[in-house]
């Protein structure tokens, strides 16, 4: 995670700053994460998953590309999962759709 915080702070241009929503998963509040100067961490409320439009977009995907299967391993499933996100990540359109909350754009 500070590796990835790292990687965005420098995306981040001279004089702004940068607020990142995240869920709640012990790697992304930990006490010992070094959050650099540009970036906020703002966690949402546990046990909202309408608040987390990746949330919507991960049940996308084990809705029509990974349920009803047994897997052989764990690399199957990685495979699964990759085929399943390259599907997805070529079209665009839908992960906007998935991921659209209609009352955020209310005010």
């Amino acid at each position: 995670m500070a590796l990835h915080l790292a990687e965005i702070s420098a995306t981040v241009a001279p004089g702004a700053h940068a607020v990142l929503l995240l869920d709640q998963a012990s790697w992304h509040l930990s006490a010992a994460l070094v959050v650099p100067a540009n970036i906020t961490l703002l966690p949402l409320p546990s046990k909202c998953p309408e608040l987390n439009p990746v949330e919507n977009v991960l049940q996308f995907m084990r809705d029509n590309w990974l349920s009803n299967r047994v897997f052989k391993s764990y690399a199957d499933i990685l495979d699964h999962r990759c085929v399943a996100w390259n599907k997805l990540t070529d079209q665009p359109w839908r992960i906007m759709s998935i991921g659209m909350r209609d009352w955020a754009h209310r005010f």
